[in-house]
C-alpha cells in the first residue's frame, strides 16, 4: 500500500532534517581568556585534528605528504572530520602550519601500522561506528600521547606549553568521542522514518473506517428523529440509503481492519466534532442528494457514492486538514498519496464477489519486502556517501556554470537521494527516478528546482554511465 513514491518523499524529508541537525563533532570554541595555556591548546588541537584529517588519506594546505592506507582512510572518523563544516570552517585556518608535522606524521604514521591495536582493528570483518571511535582514542592516548616526534615538532611553536599540550590532546580524543552522539541522531533518524511510514499505514486504516463512523452517526440521528416530541413522517420513516451503504457493511465486517483499529485505539468517536461537520458536510452535498434520490441500487453504486464523498467532500476538506495536523507530525503532505489508495480499496470493494467479499480489502503495509527495506536502504547509503554525492553534484554545477546560490541544502538531498538510487537499485528505471525527484522538488523546493534539479542529474547519469556505475536505461 505505501508505494515508493511515498516512501521517497519521507527520505527525503528524514534526510532533510538529519542533515540540519547533525554535528558530527563537539568542537571546542577558541578561548575567551587569554592564558598561554589555553591559547596553545586551542591551536594545538586544531593541527592535531588537521593530522587526524591527513593520515586518512585527505591532503591539507601545501604539503605534499599524503598517506595512502585503505584501512585508516576507511575509517568513519576521517571521512566524517572531512565532511563536517563546522571542522572544515574551523580547523583549515591551521593549513598554512601543516608541513610543519610532516616529519611527526611519518613516525605517527610507522607507529601506527606497527601497532596492536592496527593490527586488531584491520582483523575485523565488520566494523561499528564504536570501532571507528575507539581506534582513534587508542591511537591518540598511546601514540600521538607518546611521540617524542610530534613533541619536537609541537615545541617549534614559540607559545608552546606543556599544560597546553596534554589539554589539546585530551580535547581532541573527546571531539572523536563525541560523534557517537551524531549516531545516535542517525539511529533516530532512521527510526522517525519507520515511525512515519507506519503512521502513514495508520492513516489509511484511519480514512477506511470513517464512513462507518460517518454511518453510525447518521443513523443516531435518524433514531433520535423517531423519539422527538412531535415526530413527523419522515422521521417515522426515513431514506435508510446511507445508512444501508453496502461498502461500509463489508468494511464494518472486515476483520483485519477490525482488529488495527482496536491496537492501534482508532474511534473516530473520539472527534466528535469533526464527525458531526463532515456529516454535515456530506448532507449538504449534491453527491449525497443525488445518491440518495437514485433509484438503482448495487455495491458498486454504493462504492462509488463513497469515492465521489471522499474524492470531493472529506480529503479536500479544511476539517480533516486541521485533526489530521493536530494528530501527527507525520501526516502533513501523507494525505494525498494515501487519499488515492484508499480510493483504490474503495473500487477494489465495488468489484468484489460475493466469494471475495469474505476475504480482508485492505492493502498491505508494502507490496513485498524489497519495498519494505527500500526506505531504509536508500536514507543509509545517501547519509553513508553523502559526501561522494554531494561532489558529482558540485562537478556539474561548475562545469555547466550554474549559479550557486540556487543550490539550496533541499536541493542537495534530493539530488543525493537520487543518485543513490541511481547506482543503488538496479531494477528500477533511470526515468522513473529521475521523474520521481523531480516532482519532489517541484513539491518540496524552490520554484526553479524542479528544471535545476532535471539539468544536474542529467550530466550525472552520463557521467556514471561512463565510469560504468550504472548499466540499466
Amino acid at each position: 500500500m505505501i508505494n515508493r513514491v511515498l516512501i521517497r518523499m519521507k527520505v527525503v524529508q528524514m534526510l532533510f532534517c538529519y542533515f540540519l541537525n547533525r554535528n558530527e563533532f563537539h568542537l571546542y570554541p577558541a578561548p575567551e581568556s587569554a592564558s598561554r595555556d589555553k591559547i596553545y591548546a586551542y591551536n594545538f588541537y586544531l593541527d592535531l585534528l588537521l593530522m587526524a584529517l591527513r593520515l586518512s588519506g585527505y591532503k591539507v594546505g601545501q604539503s605534499t605528504l599524503v598517506f595512502s592506507n585503505k584501512y585508516i582512510s576507511d575509517n568513519r572518523i576521517g571521512r566524517a572530520l572531512k565532511a563536517d563544516p563546522a571542522v572544515k570552517a574551523t580547523i583549515f585556518k591551521r593549513s598554512a602550519d601543516a608541513p610543519r608535522f610532516d616529519s611527526a606524521l611519518e613516525a605517527i604514521y610507522d607507529q601506527i601500522t606497527k601497532s596492536a591495536i592496527y593490527r586488531s582493528y584491520t582483523h575485523r570483518k565488520e566494523k561499528s561506528i564504536q570501532d571507528d571511535i575507539d581506534f582513534w582514542s587508542v591511537l591518540i592516548n598511546s601514540i600521538f600521547m607518546k611521540c617524542q616526534d610530534l613533541l619536537t615538532a609541537a615545541r617549534t611553536d614559540e607559545n608552546f606549553t606543556n599544560v597546553g599540550y596534554e589539554a589539546a590532546l585530551q580535547m581532541m580524543d573527546a571531539t572523536i568521542r563525541s560523534c557517537g552522539d551524531a549516531r545516535k541522531l542517525l539511529v533516530e533518524s532512521k527510526n522517525s522514518l519507520r515511525r512515519s511510514l507506519d503512521k502513514g499505514y495508520e492513516l489509511y486504516n484511519r480514512l477506511l473506517a470513517l464512513p462507518g463512523a460517518l454511518v453510525e452517526l447518521q443513523d443516531r440521528r435518524l433514531d433520535a428523529g423517531r423519539h422527538k416530541y412531535l415526530v413527523t413522517a419522515e422521521d417515522l420513516n426515513p431514506n435508510m440509503k446511507f445508512v444501508d451503504n453496502r461498502m461500509v457493511k463489508i468494511l464494518a465486517g472486515d476483520e483485519k481492519l477490525s482488529e488495527y483499529c482496536e491496537e492501534n485505539h482508532i474511534n473516530w468517536m473520539d472527534d466528535i466534532d469533526f464527525l458531526q461537520g463532515v456529516l454535515d458536510d456530506i448532507l449538504k452535498s449534491e453527491i449525497y442528494q443525488e445518491y440518495m434520490a437514485s433509484e438503482s441500487s448495487s455495491l458498486e453504486a454504493d462504492c462509488d457514492f463513497w469515492r465521489q464523498i471522499m474524492k470531493r467532500v472529506i480529503l479536500p476538506s479544511d476539517r480533516l486538514a486541521d485533526l489530521l495536523e493536530d494528530k501527527s507530525v507525520f501526516w502533513n503532505d501523507d494525505v494525498d498519496i494515501i487519499g488515492t489508495f484508499v480510493l483504490k480499496t474503495f473500487r477494489k470493494i465495488g468489484q468484489c464477489t460475493e466469494e471475495d467479499q469474505a476475504e480482508s480489502c485492505l492493502l498491505p503495509q508494502f507490496k513485498d519486502k524489497e519495498d519494505e527495506r527500500f526506505g531504509e536502504h536508500l536514507f543509509t547509503d545517501t547519509v553513508d556517501n553523502f559526501e561522494s554525492y554531494r561532489a558529482y553534484i558540485d562537478k556539474f554545477i561548475n562545469a555547466n556554470s550554474w549559479d550557486p546560490e540556487r543550490l539550496a541544502f533541499m536541493d542537495v538531498i534530493i539530488m543525493s537521494a537520487a543518485i543513490s538510487e541511481l547506482i543503488n537499485f538496479p531494477a528500477i528505471p533511470v526515468p522513473v527516478t529521475l521523474n520521481e525527484y523531480i516532482e519532489i522538488a517541484n513539491y518540496y523546493s524552490t520554484p526553479r528546482s524542479g528544471q535545476f534539479i532535471n539539468g544536474i542529474l542529467f550530466s550525472v547519469i552520463n557521467h556514471l554511465r561512463e565510469e560504468g556505475a550504472i548499466q540499466k536505461k
